[in-house]
């Protein structure tokens, strides 16, 4: 099978998962516990009014022509309005409004495991029984064995105690870039200042707003450092092992008394297969941010598509809550079908008939 044909068939079978999603939001709405129209109208609406509701929402209409209405809808990105967050605004403005925070928090918590976990990991499997070895062994358990909600917690309890020069000997929201409050949400307006354009089509950041590209990161680490701190802990230690499990490998040994360099042996062996292990971590780091965005932005106060969704589900509001959960399945799809295709260019043994 070719590597198109294979993409085409993953991405069929990804259909039917979408529609079953779509079918348990349906029942969710429709037969749930949470009455549509109280939940729009609130407890002190009239009969008329309820009725007049009914009518508006197609709630009359058999039960089949409202799944198809819905899937449909669905299906053309018309999501509805939220009953209760922000009532009656189209779901697709609050998504579009709320997601580039969540997007740069992601960002941020998905580069720091790559540029410190897998190095770490890789240097204790390269450096084994070392003082370098036990402290990221060590630091990897530690990071991992703290639950998320703990840490976010934690971090932010010390960054506020640090004004007027704390604990950390210095003021964390006056250092450097200064924040204006303690918490809100990072305006990321950077890439929106001086963007200029080559021959009027490449975007380059000549004269990006440096100080406001520096005020988000510095807001985004706390919760990105949090977040990330998981799948960090996870790919420092399985990276040691694959490390471990290919430098003593027979191909290794070949290699060697072939003649060639160290460094050209870790680089360009070692390292490939080394990395196979580690698809799966870091593709899968996306389910842990979908998951962790929830508790992270709501303890740090970041008006993301986590923090929306947690206060659609507390608060009743089940269109913007089935929407989230249907946005959040169709980029979990696409992140596997990334991983499937990622594992054949890593690894040429893995076949697209296996």
């Amino acid at each position: 099978m070719s590597r198109w044909g294979y993409f085409f068939k993953r991405l069929l079978l990804s259909i039917p998962v979408l529609f079953l999603v779509m079918t348990f939001i349906f029942i969710m709405l429709r037969m749930g516990p949470i009455d549509p129209v109280a939940a729009r109208l609130g407890p002190e609406a009239s009969g008329a009014d309820a009725e007049r509701m009914r009518e508006r929402l197609g709630l009359y209409d058999p039960l089949w022509e409202q799944y198809l209405d819905f899937v449909w809808n669905f299906l053309t990105l018309d999501l509805g309005q939220s009953w209760v967050v922000q009532s009656e605004r189209d779901v697709t403005t609050i998504i579009m409004n709320s997601g580039p925070p969540t997007l740069w928090l992601g960002f941020w918590a998905i580069l720091l495991p790559l540029f410190i976990g897998i190095p770490l990991g890789f240097y204790a499997g390269l450096n084994p029984n070392t003082k370098g070895d036990y402290f990221a062994t060590i630091s990897a358990i530690l990071w991992q064995s703290m639950p998320n909600f703990w840490l976010a917690i934690m971090i932010l309890a010390v960054l506020r105690r640090t004004h007027g020069g704390g604990w950390l000997g210095f003021d964390w929201y006056t250092f450097g870039p200064e924040l204006r409050s303690i918490t809100g949400t990072p305006s990321l307006d950077f890439y929106e200042t001086g963007w200029t354009e080559i021959f009027g089509v490449i975007p380059t950041p000549m004269t990006i707003d440096w100080g406001a590209l520096a005020v988000d990161i510095k807001f985004i680490l706390p919760p990105a450092l949090v977040l990330g701190s998981a799948s960090m802990a996870a790919e420092a230690r399985i990276g040691r092992t694959a490390v471990l499990e290919n430098i003593n490998s027979n191909y290794v040994d070949t290699a060697r008394a072939k003649g060639l360099k160290s460094r050209v042996i870790v680089w360009k062996h070692v390292f490939r297969n080394a990395l196979i292990p580690l698809v799966p971590i870091i593709s899968s780091e996306a389910f842990i941010l979908i998951g962790g965005s929830v508790i992270i932005e709501y303890i740090f106060n970041i008006n993301g598509l986590g923090n929306i969704f947690f206060r659609a589900m507390t608060q009743g509001d089940l269109p913007l809550a089935g929407a989230l959960l249907f946005f959040f399945t169709v980029v979990i799809i696409f992140l596997n079908i990334l991983q499937d295709f990622l594992y054949t260019i890593i690894d040429p043994r893995v076949g697209y008939d296996r």
